[in-house]
């Protein structure tokens, strides 16, 4: 009798420890932590030219989202933190943040109502949206001019459907991702490449003779991605962004990495 209640005793005991154990790591200050590791590790991209992709030359990976990151981890911890780059996929990021690979994701991640489902989104730091590229020579000057056009969008993107809502006589032609759909304007198989303005403006800064027409036609905003329940990380992010924006820090980031877009409305950015 007395070791069957010493066992229920041993069990209540440790499943109260572990309970406790659950309910600190799930309470975690993240932003805390950060400041006693000296090291914030940030998701981002590494194959999206201009935001975030590998030098080649170098083996790094730099673009404004790597430099505003580095600016963010500044202003944040000053220089006593370390920025560490952990690279992510559209399929990853969310569960590395969850299981708590890294800190914060800043990955020309678009806000949506789904995400903030899963995740707090900082204010938005870029007005990402659905742009129009055509060749130097096009007559195509805003979305409404894609009707009775051949329109060339990337499979599984909000493009068509963006393209119906305004261009409603528009012929879609759907490729299985980016290069490809470029690679047939080039050839001639469409009027236009319809996706979101970053990625556009990555294509554009390695091949002159293109151009963005007629601004973004739609709002979809990039934020920087903390997990749900993080408060201090989320409002020392907004600060941060708010400082930066104030000391003129983001103008500068945003003239070096899309400055000379052809189409591209820097002041739109800013």
């Amino acid at each position: 009798m007395r070791k069957k209640l010493f066992f229920a005793t041993f069990l209540t005991i440790l499943l109260a420890f572990t309970l406790t154990a659950c309910s600190q790591k799930k309470k975690q200050n993240v932003y805390q932590t950060v400041k006693e590791t000296k090291t914030i590790n940030w998701g981002v991209k590494a194959d999206t030219p201009l935001f975030g992709a590998i030098n080649i030359k170098t083996g790094q990976i730099n673009g404004f989202e790597i430099d505003l990151a580095k600016a963010l981890t500044k202003k944040m911890f000053g220089k006593k933190v370390k920025a560490n780059f952990v690279t992510t996929t559209a399929n990853t990021k969310i569960q590395l943040l969850k299981n708590k690979n890294i800190d914060a994701i800043i990955a020309a991640m678009t806000i949506t109502p789904e995400r903030e489902k899963q995740v707090d989104f900082s204010k938005p730091y870029f007005p990402a949206g659905q742009s129009i590229m055509v060749n130097d020579h096009s007559k195509i000057k805003n979305v409404k001019d894609l009707n009775n056009k051949k329109v060339l969008i990337v499979k599984g993107t909000t493009s068509a459907d963006a393209v119906k809502k305004f261009a409603p006589k528009a012929e879609i032609l759907q490729f299985d991702d980016y290069g490809q759909a470029f690679a047939a304007l080039k050839a001639g198989q469409g009027d236009a490449f319809v996706t979101d303005n970053g990625i556009l403006a990555g294509i554009l800064r390695d091949n002159p003779g293109y151009k963005l027409v007629g601004g973004n036609f739609t709002d979809q905003p990039y934020g920087i991605a903390v997990n749900e329940g993080q408060t201090e990380m989320h409002q020392q992010i907004n600060s941060a962004l708010t400082q930066l924006e104030k000391d003129r820090t983001y103008n500068r980031l945003v003239n070096k990495w899309f400055g000379k877009i052809p189409g591209l409305k820097v002041k739109e950015i800013k």
